[in-house]
């Protein structure tokens, strides 16, 4: 049993980019993965069966197209110094 090679999660893993928030790439691979299992295709090929894993990959690739909503955060207001 030890002679087991370890399994690599790279695919279940949340990118560090800076550019992007983690909250949000959580919110648009969890709406993906909903539409997936409501009958939507992939966009890619893959040997999982499993929703997650398939939304996961999808918006890590940039292949899941979003728009923000709401309004745009206010840049913090600086007193200038006299």
């Amino acid at each position: 049993m030890a002679d087991k090679a370890p399994r690599n999660n790279a695919h279940c893993t949340i990118p560090d980019d800076p550019e992007q928030s983690t909250y949000r790439f959580i919110i648009v691979a969890a709406k993906r993965a909903r539409q997936l299992q409501g009958g939507a295709r992939p966009v890619l090929p893959t040997s999982s069966k499993k929703p997650t894993i398939i939304a996961t990959e999808e918006v890590r690739r940039g292949l899941v197209k979003y728009s923000l909503t709401g309004p745009a955060p206010e840049p913090p207001h600086v007193e200038p110094a006299i």
